[in-house]
């Protein structure tokens, strides 16, 4: 069997395009994946384009070849970013694509399951009303409401950074910002009870003093983690704060963190709780895989990050259901209502929780006839953090 073509396309998510693709054989037998990452989606689209042109030929059953190969090779222009995207929606289809022609769900590949309820939570739940107390509060019980057992938000979006306007250059808050945040926060936990997970996002948009402040002030709300409070650069400055605020606040980072290379200083520095690699990011299923269990080692939960499309969700749980440190998946809440239209089968959202089906691969094929009603936004939006 051999590799005949790859496509691309990029559609329209709630938040950024999708770059999403497939797969072709000589044999029939396709595989489709995601490499969605943003801003900038285009060039992830231009770079899956000349990843795809790579393996023309190919046996897709070499996997983890292919892998290797894409990495090295794409290494000359960068091993992370736009690259290992398209390595991430590559690995993501091959093994779909071997699954599929082995007849069996992809976790099947990765190990075999451990679960296959996929425990989510919540996040872009607070799309409707303003950045205060009262409408985070209202829509949070909404989120409780359809059965999911946690949330996610940035309590520091909107007083501190619009993107692009107002954006204080030295990532502090006044002192009536931070109360703002506390008071959105607490307002959060009230309304979802003492028993839900609260994950609260920084964004690594806070200086150091301001991101230590305002942890010790949050972990009076028993937040079940508290993310990227600093950025993907320097693992010793997370060191420094894992040394300064209160031991029982969890530190979660990596959705920037791209490959097992990326997370190894985290880990053996014994700075990150949980880990949050993004599929689309990552290196594919392959990679989180690996990434999982090097975390497995020190004692370290995976929580895939996943603010993507249809497929990232399917295969993020693929591999949490094959890993036995998984903790959480994140879940877009308000999402587009085509998401489950450009699939076969729709995702099976059952109290909070994602069912996995016994199909083979990821258990769904792409519907480009749907994909193609839904274009990808070409003029670049404005960024804006969730």
């Amino acid at each position: 069997m051999k590799i005949t073509d790859v496509k691309v396309w990029l559609v329209e998510g709630v938040k950024y395009n999708w770059t999403l693709l497939k797969i072709y054989t000589d044999e029939g037998v396709t595989g489709v994946g995601e490499a969605t990452n943003w801003p900038g989606s285009q060039i992830v689209e231009a770079a899956a384009i000349e990843a795809g042109q790579r393996i023309i030929g190919l046996d897709p059953m070499r996997t983890d070849f292919i892998w290797t190969k894409l990495y090295r090779d794409l290494n000359w222009v960068g091993p992370f970013g736009a690259s290992m995207c398209a390595i991430s929606g590559i690995d993501m289809a091959l093994l779909d694509l071997k699954a599929k022609k082995l007849g069996v769900p992809m976790y099947e590949l990765l190990g075999g399951a451990f679960r296959t309820k996929i425990r989510l939570y919540a996040n872009y739940w607070f799309t409707g009303g303003g950045h205060n107390a009262e409408d985070y509060a209202r829509q949070a019980r909404k989120v409780m409401d359809a059965g999911f057992k946690g949330v996610k938000f940035d309590p520091f979006a909107h007083v501190n950074y619009l993107y692009g306007e107002d954006l204080n250059v030295d990532l502090g808050l006044s002192k009536a910002q931070q109360d703002r945040a506390f008071k959105v926060s607490e307002a959060v936990r009230e309304a979802i009870g003492p028993d839900a997970d609260m994950m609260i996002e920084t964004h690594a948009m806070l200086n150091y003093k301001t991101a230590v402040t305002m942890a010790e002030r949050l972990a009076q709300l028993d937040i079940t983690w508290y993310e990227e409070p600093a950025g993907p650069e320097n693992a010793n400055t997370l060191r420094a704060f894992r040394e300064r605020i209160d031991p029982k606040v969890s530190i979660c980072v990596g959705e920037r963190h791209y490959t097992r290379h990326g997370i190894r200083d985290l880990l053996e520095k014994h700075v990150v709780d949980v880990i949050m690699p993004d599929i689309t990011r990552c290196g594919g299923p392959s990679e989180m895989k690996r990434m999982a269990t090097m975390a497995e080692i020190f004692n370290v939960l995976l929580a895939p990050h996943n603010p993507n499309g249809p497929l990232s969700t399917l295969a993020s749980a693929q591999v949490c259901a094959a890993v036995p440190n998984f903790f959480r998946q994140e879940f877009i809440f308000n999402d587009v209502p085509w998401r489950d239209e450009i699939i076969s089968h729709p995702m099976d959202i059952q109290d909070g929780c994602l069912v996995l089906s016994e199909r083979p691969g990821l258990g769904v094929d792409l519907i480009e006839l749907e994909m193609e009603k839904h274009p990808g936004i070409r003029t670049p939006k404005k960024a804006f953090y969730i």
